[in-house]
C-alpha cells in the first residue's frame, strides 16, 4: 500500500487545525512548528486544501487558516483526495499492467483492498480523531513543547 508523505502531512495538518480551531485562525508557521513540517510544503498542501473547500484563509494580523466546515463534516479520505493522493495497494498503480505489461493474477484483490481502505478512511472524520484520548495527549504534549520553546525565546531576548 502506498500513502505518501503528501497525504500523511495533509491529514496531520488538518487534524492540527481541527484541534486548535477554538483559537481562531491558525498560522501555517504554528502548524509547521508543532508538526515539524516544512512551511513551504504546508503552503503547497493548503493551496490544494483551499481549492477543495476544506479550509478557508483569513488575511491580515492574526490571520491564518480555519476549517471551512466542521470537523464532523470532513473525512480523512476527502483530505487525501484533495491533495491528489490515492491509497493504492496494487503494484501497478491501478493501471492493470502489473505483470509484464498485463494484469496480474491478484490485481482485483489489491484493487478491492484499495477500495476498502478508501471506504474505511471515508468513515473517519476529523471530529472522530479529535475526540480520541491518544490524539488529545499528543496535542497537549506538542502545545507544551511549543509554548516552552516560545518562552525560552522570549526570556533569551530579554537578557
Amino acid at each position: 500500500m502506498r500513502l505518501t508523505t503528501k497525504g500523511r502531512y495533509a491529514v496531520t495538518a488538518m487534524l492540527d487545525l481541527a484541534l486548535h480551531a477554538e483559537r481562531g485562525p491558525i498560522s501555517l508557521a504554528d502548524i509547521s512548528k508543532r508538526q515539524d513540517i516544512s512551511l513551504s510544503y504546508l503552503e503547497q498542501l493548503f493551496s490544494r486544501l483551499r481549492q477543495s473547500s476544506l479550509v478557508s484563509s483569513v488575511r491580515g494580523p492574526g490571520g491564518g487558516y480555519r476549517l471551512a466546515r466542521s470537523g464532523a463534516e470532513i473525512c480523512v479520505a476527502e483530505i487525501i483526495d484533495a491533495v491528489n493522493e490515492s491509497v493504492d495497494a496494487t503494484s501497478c498503480g491501478g493501471n492493470s499492467d502489473c505483470s509484464g505489461g498485463e494484469q496480474c493474477l491478484t490485481h482485483y484483490l489489491w484493487t478491492d483492498l484499495s477500495r476498502q481502505i478508501h471506504s474505511f478512511l471515508n468513515g473517519i472524520t476529523l471530529a472522530d480523531l479529535v475526540q480520541r484520548a491518544e490524539v488529545q495527549e499528543v496535542a497537549r504534549r506538542q502545545d507544551i513543547r511549543g509554548g516552552a520553546e516560545e518562552k525560552v525565546a522570549i526570556i533569551g531576548g530579554l537578557q
